[in-house]
C-alpha cells in the first residue's frame, strides 16, 4: 500500500470474516431455467506445494472431487446454483451460458465465495476433457432456451491439470525461454492421452516455442482414477523444459490417496 502497487484499489482495506475449510468449484450450464452440474473441481492457488506462497491464478486443478459428499452437491445445486438462475429470470435478467461457483466447505456449512459467468481457469482444462456430449451443441442449447433437451454424457474418468509457470511469475515473468519437449503442434509426442493447453506462449520461426507470459502451460491427462491421470500427467512434465519452469507437485495428491 505505501508502494501504491495496486493504485486506486490498493488505497483502502475491506476487513472480511476468515472462512477455513476446502475450496471446491462448480460449474453449470444453463439456458435461463434449466441447469446442468458438471462435475466438481478443486483448484490449487498457492505458488507452492503445501499450499504455500503467494497466490496465484490457479497452479493447477484436478476432477471429479472425492471428498465431496453426493447429497451436498445436489444441494448446492438446488439452493446455490438453481435458486441463483432462478432469481436472475424473476428479475428480468436471465443468465445464460456458463455459471460458475466458487465453494468454501466450512464446519458451519458451505459458503459461496465467487460467481463467475465463464469456465473457469484451470478448473475448465480438467473438466471439458471429460465432456463427451457436443459442447457446441450445449452451447446452443443455452443461448436457444433448450438444454433440457441435450444429451448430457459425461466419461466415467479423472483428469489432472498441472500449470507450468515462468520465472518471476505471479509477480513480472520473465519471457523469452525456449520450451523443449513440445512437437510443432505444442504437444507432447507419443502421449495421446495428454492434452497441452497453451497459455503464455509464443511460436517463433528460429526458436520454437518460447514463453512469453506468467503460466504457459497447462499439462492435463485424463485416466481411469486420479492417481492414474497424476501419475501420467507428472510422466508428460518430466518430457518438458524451459528455464526457470516452476511448477507444484502436489497437485491431487491428497485426494488421490
Amino acid at each position: 500500500m505505501r508502494r501504491g502497487r495496486f493504485g486506486e484499489s490498493g488505497r483502502r482495506v475491506v476487513i472480511e470474516e476468515r472462512l477455513q475449510g476446502p475450496e471446491v468449484t462448480l460449474l453449470a450450464f444453463t439456458d435461463g431455467e434449466t441447469v446442468r452440474l458438471c462435475p466438481a473441481s478443486q483448484d490449487h492457488k498457492a505458488l507452492y506445494d503445501g499450499g504455500e506462497g503467494p497466490n496465484t491464478g490457479g497452479m493447477g486443478a484436478y476432477s471429479p472431487v472425492p471428498f465431496l459428499d453426493p447429497d451436498l452437491v445436489s444441494r448446492l445445486e438446488k439452493d446455490v446454483l438453481q435458486r441463483t438462475v432462478a432469481g436472475m429470470a424473476a428479475e428480468g435478467i436471465p443468465f445464460r451460458g456458463v455459471l460458475y461457483a466458487g465453494m468454501m466447505l466450512t464446519e458451519d456449512g458451505p459458503y459461496v465465495l465467487e460467481f463467475n459467468c465463464r469456465l473457469g481457469d484451470p478448473e475448465a482444462q480438467v473438466i471439458l476433457p471429460c465432456l463427451e456430449s457436443d459442447f457446441a451443441a450445449l452451447a446452443l442449447a443455452c443461448a436457444q432456451g433448450n438444454l433440457a433437451q441435450q444429451p448430457w454424457v459425461w466419461r466415467d474418468e479423472a483428469a489432472v491439470c498441472v500449470v507450468l509457470a515462468a520465472h518471476g511469475y505471479p509477480g513480472e515473468p520473465r519471457k523469452g525461454d525456449v520450451i523443449q519437449g513440445l512437437d510443432e503442434t505444442g504437444h507432447v509426442p507419443g502421449m495421446p492421452n495428454v492434452q497441452v493447453f497453451h497459455a503464455g506462449t509464443r511460436w517463433d520461426s528460429d526458436k520454437g516455442w518460447v514463453t512469453n507470459g506468467g503460466r504457459i502451460l497447462n499439462v492435463v491427462a485424463r485416466g481411469p482414477s486420479l492417481a492414474g491421470a497424476r501419475e501420467t500427467v507428472y510422466a508428460a512434465i518430466e518430457k518438458i523444459h524451459f528455464d526457470g519452469m516452476h511448477f507444484r507437485r502436489d497437485i491431487a495428491a491428497a485426494a488421490a490417496g
